[in-house]
């Protein structure tokens, strides 16, 4: 497993307040993934300020996680942004607060022109909890750089190197 970096924080990006995965976000869930084969995923600790029903993760904020988490394994694995479509959730079993960690895992299905196909899943203790299927529409890489601000999504393992002054002055030239 291989953590990916998150380029938002790296970037100093002026607004970057992510509910999600923002660390410095005091209401946020603060969550990190990883790039695990052709899956990414998430490890999570729920606490009560969580709940829906007494004792149990908000159906929201479980779909908000496994949207998130969709849409990075989007950024890793097409390098490109883009937003959510589609997105259906099927609640098989209550996700309980009490939990010591919430497994989160997202999987690309299928990329058709301009869309991506994404399942995920909750899991806790071994056992599928929550599972959906998402559609995310993708913009050309460009159009993610310029107007989404995309700089790139990579792990810590393959993170790009950083151009020397000389290496910036020839790319530059270009």
């Amino acid at each position: 497993m291989d953590k990916i970096v998150n380029s938002w924080l790296e970037n100093n990006e002026a607004n970057y307040n992510c509910f999600v995965c923002a660390p410095n976000n005091h209401a946020g869930l603060k969550m990190e993934f990883y790039e695990d084969g052709e899956e990414v995923v998430s490890f999570w600790r729920p606490d009560k300020d969580h709940d829906g029903w007494p004792g149990t993760v908000h159906g929201g904020i479980q779909v908000t996680m496994m949207d998130e988490l969709g849409m990075w394994l989007v950024n890793l694995k097409l390098q490109t942004a883009g937003f959510t479509r589609d997105l259906t959730t099927k609640y098989i079993k209550g996700v309980s607060s009490d939990a010591e960690i919430i497994e989160v895992r997202a999987r690309l299905k299928e990329v058709d022109r301009m869309f991506a196909f994404v399942t995920a899943k909750i899991i806790v203790n071994g056992e599928v909890c929550t599972e959906a299927e998402m559609k995310y529409f993708i913009v050309p890489q460009q159009v993610a750089r310029t107007k989404f601000h995309f700089k790139g999504c990579f792990t810590e393992s393959h993170r790009p190197k950083p151009l020397s002054e000389k290496d910036a002055d020839k790319s530059s030239l270009a």
